[in-house]
């Protein structure tokens, strides 16, 4: 694990929290090259890194990502600095797209099987939880995409700078 710098040239950062199924996560390394955001993950991670189904969902795109991984929740806090932190969940309070998003934020999803734990949840203020609406009676949205909904909303806000 590497420190952050300031200089990192990221337009969001990622960070998935306990990720469990690999196909998500080898997905949303092709999109996070797509979109110049920085991937974070926080250990346990249900797989390992190398598995064959991360590398073949991700393609060839690991090579253009930035992948961190953290031992802990804690660890992965102390190396986010000051950076604004959203929690998006299922039990949010603001719609993601109520938020004025800007560079360096961060937008950290919860696991495939059991989203974020109630502590980390606690953490937050009402104002940085943020949902994705859904039909009443539907529990969640696959991991892949809700990072794609909520990352290309921030992007959009931000004219999509660096894409074409």
């Amino acid at each position: 694990m590497a420190a952050l710098s300031s200089r990192d040239l990221s337009m969001f950062h990622i960070a998935l929290y306990e990720p469990q199924i690999a196909p998500n996560t080898g997905n949303i390394i092709r999109l996070m090259a797509n979109n110049s955001s920085h991937l974070h993950l926080i250990e346990p991670l249900g797989f390992d890194l190398e598995a064959k189904k991360l590398r073949r969902a991700g393609l060839d795109y690991r090579d253009m990502t930035s992948v961190t991984r953290y031992p802990d929740y804690t660890t992965f806090l102390a190396q986010m600095g000051d950076r604004r932190i959203f929690a998006c969940t299922t039990k949010g309070s603001v719609l993601y797209d109520g938020i004025a998003y800007r560079p360096g934020d961060v937008l950290l999803f919860g696991s495939e099987t059991a989203g974020l734990p109630q502590s980390v949840m606690d953490s937050f203020a009402p104002a940085h939880r943020l949902r994705i609406p859904m039909r009443p009676g539907c529990r969640s949205m696959n991991l892949s995409n809700a990072v794609a909904i909520v990352s290309y909303e921030a992007w959009r806000q931000n004219d999509f700078a660096g894409g074409q």
